[in-house]
């Protein structure tokens, strides 16, 4: 293929400006998909993407205009799915980043910019929904100017929904994006950039070819697993998995090779040819560091090794999930799992159970902390429970966050009370438009991630956009508040808080406890506590049976021996008896808000 033909791009925006009804479009007017196949988010593939209305994993495939053949990636717009983005900027030489024509620049919209700036690609802007009564394409063309230094002139004006401009965007993409460079002749280099377990074909990698040539026929070494495998198919998607012969220099496409292992095919793998290869490795990613943890533990204790492979072929799939395996009293063997947000646990949760038919408990998130003992060693601690003594504790470091949120300027002063109930420290105040604020606040991590998301959205009606980066860590007061039932500790419940919101904590939980715990056959105190000390307690009243029915009248002192006799067992079986939590007492106690 003519090198100079090929162009290769991401549709990068924020969540909900047009991304995948672009793509949608695109498809339809080069005619890759025929107008009777066409459906809403086709390339969304996964039943969960559909129902939420949200791309979760980004997907690549190959249209031809006029004479040029387009290789496109659209990507997630939600900030837990940057990752994705970024891996897939790494497969392009520009990007096609769309503006909401009635919304204007939003907190990802900068942050996918500023992403796309640094692998120094090509911008091609774009101001999508003209069609809609409320777009304001002059003003938001000067603001995209303004914020971005894109000129206003050269901003397309599109809608995707009704394919208007999309045309006109296409052959600017021809123009503006530079084709792709890499030599024929050297030998074979191609970055897997993505993957996923079939289980009949194995395992099924998104390549970019760097340089020389990967053909159908020849041996592939992986480099980095230092495997050898005969390819069984290379192709592309058109967008139907289509078989060709080879894929040259700057081509986008898969390799299926028969793969079993999941650990050989990871993203960011190197492929080149077993014999007369390459020796250098290209660059490949850094991976992802998870900022929540969660134990997920299976409801059957016998689904643990399913839960072991489940998330093992996950992976392939998501490389930003990590896991270690963990136990708990109350819950049994599990995996303590690292994610990247809220978002990105629930639908890693979500997926886990359809895709592979799993029933599981999720305990509540908690991040890393940093703990500095007074022998002089530090230790990174993602699970409540592992934190030591306080007399062996010297101090506690914890993950701040530089947080940036786009507001219409009437809310700023209820979301700058949000951040500073949150222990936000205000850094600064833009202004990107008379009416359009920045603020920017330094925030503790472990107060953005519970339902930070949420309360920003309902305190601005939904019109403010958020995005965050990591600010290193910082020394905090903070304790680690134990539930006690029947005066033995719930590890699942065990939480890091700060000092000052302890007490607050204890008393919400025990509270909500003493609602979702059934009656036993005896008296079960609930408790919070710090340490040794208890901050907060209920009692979940026992089941009692009348022992008194069968004496009509009679001696009273009878009827005390009886009491006393039901008081005795009542005791006794306080001292011998478990509490018996159902599993979804675990889930409905940890949505406390």
């Amino acid at each position: 293929m003519d090198r100079s033909r090929i162009r290769n791009f991401s549709i990068i925006a924020h969540i909900d400006h047009g991304k995948s009804t672009l793509s949608d479009r695109i498809l339809e007017i080069t005619g890759a998909v025929q107008a009777r196949d066409m459906r809403e988010q086709y390339l969304d593939s996964m039943d969960l993407e559909r129902e939420r209305g949200i791309t979760i994993k980004a997907q690549n495939v190959r249209v031809t205009w006029k004479d040029h053949t387009f290789h496109l990636i659209d990507t997630p717009g939600h900030v837990d799915f940057g990752y994705e983005v970024s891996r897939s900027l790494a497969a392009c030489e520009g990007v096609v980043l769309v503006v909401d024509a009635a919304q204007g620049i939003e907190a990802q919209t900068l942050a996918n910019c500023y992403l796309a700036m640094e692998h120094d690609l090509e911008i091609v802007a774009a101001l999508n929904k003209i069609d809609l009564p409320a777009a304001d394409p002059d003003r938001y063309a000067a603001e995209i100017e303004n914020v971005l230094g894109v000129p206003a002139g050269e901003i397309v004006r599109i809608s995707a929904k009704t394919g208007e401009g999309v045309p006109e965007l296409l052959d600017t993409i021809a123009a503006k994006i530079p084709p792709p460079g890499g030599d024929p002749d050297a030998p074979l280099q191609a970055l897997i950039f993505d993957s996923q377990f079939d289980q009949y074909r194995g395992v099924v990698s998104s390549v970019r070819v760097v340089n020389g040539r990967m053909g159908s026929k020849e041996r592939l070494r992986f480099m980095q697993a230092g495997a050898l495998h005969d390819p069984i198919e290379i192709g592309v998607r058109s967008p139907a998995p289509t078989p060709v012969a080879e894929l040259g220099p700057g081509e986008v496409g898969y390799l299926i090779a028969g793969i079993k292992d999941v650990a050989q095919a990871r993203s960011g793998e190197t492929v080149t040819t077993a014999t007369g290869g390459s020796d250098e490795p290209l660059p490949g990613y850094q991976d992802p560091k998870p900022m929540v943890f969660s134990g997920l533990f299976p409801i059957d204790g016998d689904d643990f090794e399913d839960l072991r492979d489940s998330l093992e072929k996950l992976k392939l799939n998501d490389a930003s999930i990590t896991y270690t395996p963990e136990s708990s009293g109350a819950l049994g063997f599990g995996f303590r799992c690292g994610f990247l947000g809220l978002l990105h646990m629930e639908i890693v949760k979500e997926r886990l159970e359809r895709e592979f038919g799993l029933a599981l408990i999720a305990t509540a998130p908690s991040v890393a902390y940093r703990v500095h003992r007074t022998d002089g060693t530090v230790e990174e601690i993602d699970n409540p429970a592992g934190l030591p003594e306080n007399q062996r504790i010297d101090y506690v470091e914890e993950p701040y966050f530089k947080v940036s949120i786009i507001t219409p300027k009437e809310y700023t002063g209820t979301l700058m009370e949000l951040c500073q109930a949150r222990r936000g420290e205000l850094d600064k105040i833009e202004y990107l438009s008379p009416e359009r604020v920045e603020l920017h606040y330094k925030m503790p991590l472990a107060e953005v991630v519970v339902d930070f998301f949420d309360q920003l959205k309902s305190r601005s009606q939904g019109y403010a956009s958020l995005d965050y980066e990591s600010a290193g860590y910082r020394r905090s007061s903070l304790v680690k508040v134990d539930l006690l039932l029947n005066g033995v500790p719930a590890d699942a419940f065990a939480t890091i808080v700060h000092r000052d919101k302890a007490f607050d904590y204890g008393r919400r939980m025990t509270e909500k406890l003493k609602e979702l715990i059934p009656r036993q056959m005896f008296d079960v105190p609930i408790q919070a506590a710090i340490g040794g000390k208890v901050i907060a307690r209920e009692t979940v009243k026992a089941k009692r049976k009348d022992v008194l029915a069968k004496c009509y009248g009679g001696d009273i002192t009878r009827k005390r021996k009886l009491l006393e006799k039901q008081k005795e067992g009542k005791k006794k079986m306080k001292s011998i008896g478990r509490v018996e939590v159902p599993g979804d007492v675990f889930i409905s106690a940890l949505k406390l808000d």
